[in-house]
């Protein structure tokens, strides 16, 4: 049953301020009103370098309420309403929203009806009332979901044999909700989900009531910690849901296909063990459960949606991927609940914060528990880091996506070029300095954003030295500099490359 979550919350107080103030101000105004008015919507954007219109100014997301019900056929929209909550940080006479693939039906601000249109991938909100800096006020939308996108734009909702997933990351969230989709607007999530009998929905966080009626059942879940938009994951399908306690009694959840549960099992019991590893590296898992969603879908990657990690089931039924790469890329995904969820990356540009230090953990993960040697994997990778760069732009300073395409900035240079970074400041500070930065991080910036700069910063004051030019250098540089204590590394040949199986093992890891 779809329902509106919340009863609107009006602001009667602050709608007579604005009209006494817009009365006494009316006749010095009205040219300005005027043009004003007449100027037309147009797509904004938070001016992030490489999706310059991606988000929305104005205005702080604090919450989302998602309910969406389903079918039963994934080739169907869904029936949904978002209500976002949010604080703005202006004067606003309209907001926009990012929202770019299904019909909006109504939107209310504070209870009353807006108008809207759409202005590129916007949708442009116009409330009976101003906004003014520093208001508290609830947009409901009610709108349809579609999980069918054309070919040259695929979207965040990943149809699967037997129902849905979501993969958002990077710039795909507003295809499926209304949202302010950039990462550096992070906000907790409720999520209501209604499926037929027979399905069973899950997504980030933990349940917090199931509601069964006339042969359909509607599932809640709430986030404990603000998420990204990217980050958003919901699963409707025939699944079975797998319980387990990891280190400190952590909920461990896992969302398998049924018919595969019993061959999955023995994957999935090496997650608690995982994240006791990562636990000694950095410190207390971040949140309040994880778990595997195992999708019965063909992706071409894996994704560390907050909580509930997607990944391709295949990945675990496939004789053909060796036991030892599975259980990195499970690390790999693990990593990242620290890594680019709990402390996200203030723009995409710092995306090889997220994608450094997930690739780091992967590969150290495969030195400690498979022979995998750490230093064998990142000297092929510093053979072809000058290439990497000419492609993609240094790992700081990524080359933007080509043709609007969502997965066209995770590039080597961003995975194995961005752990060489953090191998050659192992190299230069000591392993003990450099473990306690790792460790500072995620402590500093839990549940935050953070950027390039703020890591210079506190590796250097962590270090007791200036490191500014060493980061500029491995960082920005067109070339990669020397690696210090390998002064027999050198760039590889093209036709000679060694860096084949480093890019291999992040084959599986767009994003994640």
């Amino acid at each position: 049953m779809l329902h509106t979550p919340h009863p609107p919350t009006p602001r009667p107080r602050a709608r007579a301020r604005r009209r006494l103030r817009a009365a006494a101000l009316l006749a010095s105004a009205v040219s300005v009103c005027l043009v004003a008015a007449s100027a037309p919507p147009t797509p904004l954007g938070v001016g992030d370098r490489l999706f310059p219109q991606l988000g929305n100014p104005g205005y702080d997301v604090t919450a989302y309420d998602l309910s969406f019900t389903y079918s039963g056929s994934n080739g169907e929209p869904l029936k949904a309403v978002t209500v976002i909550d949010a604080r703005t940080t202006a004067d606003l006479d309209r907001l926009n929203l990012d929202f770019a693939h299904g019909k909006v039906d109504s939107v209310e601000v504070d209870g009353e009806p807006a108008a809207f249109t759409t202005a590129g991938e916007d949708l442009v909100v116009t409330p009976e009332d101003a906004l003014d800096e520093g208001d508290r006020t609830r947009i409901t939308v009610r709108h349809s979901s579609d999980p069918v996108y054309p070919e040259d734009r695929p979207g965040g909702w990943v149809r699967t044999a037997d129902g849905l997933a979501m993969a958002n990351q990077a710039d795909v969230a507003h295809l499926v909700f209304p949202c302010n989709d950039h990462p550096s607007d992070k906000a907790r999530f409720t999520f209501r989900i209604t499926a037929p009998d027979g399905l069973t929905a899950v997504a980030n966080g933990l349940p917090t009531r199931v509601d069964r009626t006339g042969g359909s059942t509607t599932w809640t879940y709430r986030t404990g910690h603000p998420m990204a938009t990217e980050l958003a994951q919901v699963s409707i399908g025939r699944s079975s849901v797998l319980h387990r306690a990891g280190p400190h009694g952590l909920p461990v959840r896992d969302v398998v296909p049924t018919k595969h549960r019993a061959a999955l099992e023995p994957w999935l019991e090496k997650t608690p063990g995982q994240i006791a590893w990562m636990e000694e590296k950095v410190g207390r898992y971040p949140f309040e459960t994880y778990g595997l969603l195992m999708a019965d879908a063909t992706t071409g990657f894996e994704l560390e949606t907050q909580t509930l990690s997607l990944f391709e089931r295949e990945l675990f039924t496939e004789p053909g991927y060796p036991k030892w790469y599975v259980e990195s890329i499970m690390v790999h995904e693990l990593a990242h609940q620290w890594f680019g969820n709990s402390v996200s990356p203030a723009t995409w540009s710092d995306l090889w914060l997220n994608e450094g230090h997930a690739t780091w953990y992967e590969a150290l993960y495969a030195q400690e528990t498979a022979d995998k040697p750490m230093a064998a994997r990142m000297k092929a990778a510093y053979g072809a880091s000058d290439r990497w760069r000419t492609a993609g732009g240094p790992p700081a300073a990524p080359k933007p996506p080509k043709n609007g395409s969502k997965t066209g900035i995770f590039r080597s240079n961003v995975y194995d070029g961005a752990a060489l970074v953090l191998y050659a400041l192992r190299q230069e500070v000591g392993s003990a300095a450099f473990d306690r930065i790792e460790r500072a991080w995620v402590a500093r910036n839990q549940d935050g954003t953070a950027t390039t700069a703020d890591f210079v910063r506190l590796a250097s004051e962590t270090a007791g030295r200036d490191l500014g030019d060493f980061f500029q250098a491995w960082l920005y540089g067109e070339r990669t500099p020397p690696m210090p204590g390998h002064p027999d590394w050198k760039q590889a040949p093209a036709a000679k490359a060694p860096a084949k199986a480093a890019a291999k093992a992040s084959r599986k890891a767009h994003g994640g």
